[in-house]
């Protein structure tokens, strides 16, 4: 049995990100509830989460509770929030009355506005949380990781909490329960801009051209054009407070190629299946910020653009 200061974390949002880390918290010991679409609970339900790790001989069974229901929270003193960027506020509002009085959030979403997204509608703490990994959902209820998995955890400026440092320590070793680094950084939000940054460079070019991560940094004129993208970004991210170095993101770039160099991105694997993706809070969001700060985005703007025209599409009979 887990010993741990949570006692009940729930995975609201349980796609490909929310099952991986609540997959990995519950073969801790973890007591665990996704909570997700139908197909997905039901396969749970039959047969288990069927977690394939990166690297493992076989596939593993983990036994969790699953639910389609928001009520399933109730008892959860710890929530993932994965959801959708476009759907922070809605879901926020939506599981109000069933959280907790004294529950932790915490975002794992692509994006820099989610957490203020999500504040704004409960009143409770919430934690903006960096993802680094690389998941699909192959079929319902079964999470194939690709590879890394570690989380950055920090607090927002206003972040409810009187002493976070207990709160954030607390998560750290819930997490490493499960073999999942965490680390915690003094200023998350550059962070979460970092990463937005290696969104911006990957998440269209791989949709457009459902190319994996390692096909995108073998052509040259790709390497170029995810340059362009990762100025574009430092530039607009200068404007609004925040220093981004050029040279350490462009090694993250080419890093990612090589850790993740299997994966497509999540705007890939919407677009394959013909669903609306993130792409208004990931290349959108700096074309926004970026007139409204005054700041020249043309290369965001065109793939930001190309994203949208394909979705306008899939309302369309095929």
């Amino acid at each position: 049995m887990s010993t741990s200061t949570f006692q009940h974390i729930a995975v609201v949002g349980a796609g490909a990100i929310g099952s991986f880390y609540g997959g990995m918290l519950a073969r801790a010991g973890h007591r665990v509830t996704l909570i997700g679409r139908p197909a997905h609970v039901n396969a749970i339900a039959q047969a288990g989460l069927q977690l394939e790790l990166a690297n493992a001989s076989a596939i593993e069974t983990i036994r969790l509770e699953a639910s389609t229901a928001l009520s399933a929270l109730r008892s959860a003193d710890l929530v993932l929030f994965c959801v959708k960027s476009t759907d922070s506020m809605a879901v926020a509002k939506e599981m109000a009355p069933y959280l907790a009085p004294g529950a932790l959030v915490m975002s794992l979403q692509n994006g820099v506005e989610n957490a203020a997204l999500i504040a704004s509608q409960l009143p409770h703490a919430v934690i903006p949380t960096v993802v680094y990994v690389a998941t699909e959902i192959p079929s319902p209820g079964h999470v194939k990781h690709h590879g890394r998995g570690e989380l950055v955890i920090g607090t927002m400026k206003d972040s409810r909490l009187s002493n976070p440092t207990p709160t954030l320590t607390a998560l750290v070793e819930l997490f490493a329960s499960a073999q999942v680094p965490v680390q915690i950084s003094q200023d998350v939000m550059a962070e979460l801009w970092s990463k937005l940054m290696i969104n911006c460079a990957f998440n269209a070019i791989s949709a457009l051209t459902q190319n994996p991560y390692e096909k995108l940094a073998a052509l040259s004129a790709i390497r170029a054009t995810q340059a362009a993208l990762v100025q574009e970004v430092i530039a607009v991210a200068q404007a609004d407070g925040v220093a981004l170095s050029e040279a350490i993101a462009m090694q993250a770039v080419a890093q990612i190629s090589i850790t993740m160099g299997s994966q497509k991105s999540s705007t890939a694997q919407d677009m394959a299946r013909r669903k609306p993706s993130e792409i208004d809070h990931l290349n959108g969001f700096i074309v926004r910020r970026g007139q409204a700060l005054g700041i020249p985005t043309p290369v965001n703007q065109a793939l930001y653009a190309l994203v949208k025209l394909v979705e306008s599409a899939y309302a369309e009979p095929r």
